[in-house]
């Protein structure tokens, strides 16, 4: 991992119970998956919540910015049903069935329109997919949830795309 593992998460604004090996074993049974015990490793650190900030780079553009995607939170585990949260891998069913995902999908983090995936599509080891619903990006991320993590890199390493687009836009109008 590129990113020191104690320098990965910020907030745990939902507070999060720490993860338990009984929590693992349920979301794996619920979600049908084995899931990556590099992902599994971090929320033994902090179980989800939000990170220092952080990009995935792309090598091609996508709806969120011509050079990369964000990874500004995590989901964790929660099994607690009484346990209010919006940063949990358990709602998979539900938000996949809410917005038309693709099957075999865990998700990691979103706000509905797009996702960062585990996906299960081609076998039992887990790909990192880019998903933006409205326009029909289907991106495979990374091959591994490994791999994702040693590519991440501050977002302070990416342009601030919202911070040139207005001044184009201001300079076409005139």
């Amino acid at each position: 991992m590129a990113i020191a593992p104690d320098q990965f998460w910020g907030s745990n604004y939902y507070k999060h119970p720490p993860l338990t090996d009984e929590m693992t074993a349920e979301a794996e049974r619920q979600l049908g998956v084995k899931l990556p015990a590099e992902y599994l490793a971090l929320l033994h650190i902090q179980n989800g919540g939000y990170t220092h900030g952080f990009g995935f780079p792309m090598n091609r553009p996508t709806k969120w910015a011509a050079d990369h995607v964000p990874l500004d939170y995590l989901f964790g585990i929660v099994t607690d049903p009484d346990h209010r949260t919006a940063q949990n891998i358990l709602d998979t069913a539900y938000l996949t069935a809410e917005w038309g995902l693709p099957p075999r999908q865990v998700l990691l983090t979103g706000d509905g329109h797009w996702w960062i995936s585990l996906d299960y599509r081609s076998g039992e080891v887990p790909s990192v997919a880019w998903l933006y619903i409205d326009l029909g990006e289907d991106i495979q991320v990374a091959p591994s949830f490994a791999a994702f993590l040693d590519g991440l890199l501050p977002e302070s390493a990416f342009a601030d795309d919202e911070e040139s687009e207005p001044d184009a836009a201001e300079g076409s109008e005139a």
